[in-house]
């Protein structure tokens, strides 16, 4: 078997601190994926029979209600683990997983990670400051839906996107991997159609230009000051 270079991993979030044998090691128990486009990494309820490090791509993580409805929780990008159910206390994912274009991933069987997090502590302590930092961001999500018009929750969900995947372009920032408005919609509780008249109407203010599975903010500025609610009319 190709034996897999350290660099892949060095450098990122939850490897850090970690030095080159212990890259090495790491390394030995993990396999390289490829996931093409619209394929699932793992599914929701199944086992946790492995973790994951996204090294190339975007992951749509999507969580089905016990009514059937599908939400949008997050998306990954590279260099970010998913599928770290055993971090949760977990024997099964909670949500599905899915490659948004084709990626590449890194997959260790499930059961070494708390091995990885005892023999290696920095590698548990970033594990779960990435838990963390995706719990609290779950948390603002749910704290939008309750107290927040449909319209800054949609604003507020596309400033994050271009946080986390914006490219800067002639246009303004794009979110730089395929995103239909209703992705947008199963990612701040709405609809389909409500998405739709909120982006022409931005659109027709200069805030946003929108394709076929493709958004650019134009003035994100502005597109701030509408996820505060401070503005409405004079946007």
């Amino acid at each position: 078997m190709h034996r897999l270079d350290r660099s892949l991993i060095a450098g990122l979030p939850a490897f850090q601190g970690l030095d080159d044998s212990s890259l090495d090691a790491i390394l030995q128990s993990a396999s390289s994926l490829r996931v093409t486009k619209d394929q699932a990494i793992f599914d929701q309820d199944s086992d946790a029979h492995s973790f994951f490090v996204l090294l190339d791509g975007r992951v749509q993580v999507v969580k089905s209600t016990p009514d059937g409805q599908q939400v949008v929780v997050r998306y990954i990008v590279p260099g970010e683990l998913l599928g770290i159910a055993q971090a949760l206390g977990r024997t099964t994912y909670p949500a599905s997983a899915i490659a948004v274009v084709d990626c590449v991933v890194l997959a260790w069987p499930g059961k070494l990670w708390p091995e990885f997090a005892t023999a290696y502590p920095s590698f548990g302590m970033n594990t779960y400051r990435t838990v963390g930092s995706r719990l609290s961001d779950i948390q603002a999500q749910v704290v939008e839906m309750a107290t927040e018009q449909v319209e800054q929750r949609v604003a507020h969900c596309l400033l994050r996107l271009i946080k986390q995947s914006g490219k800067q372009t002639n246009d303004g920032i794009t979110i730089d991997f395929p995103i239909s408005r209703q992705d947008i919609a199963e990612m701040t509780g709405t609809t389909l159609h409500t998405v739709s008249r909120l982006l022409t109407g931005w659109e027709e203010k200069g805030l946003v230009k929108s394709g076929r599975q493709q958004v650019t903010v134009v003035e994100p500025s502005r597109l701030s000051v509408l996820a505060e609610g401070t503005a409405r009319d004079n946007i």
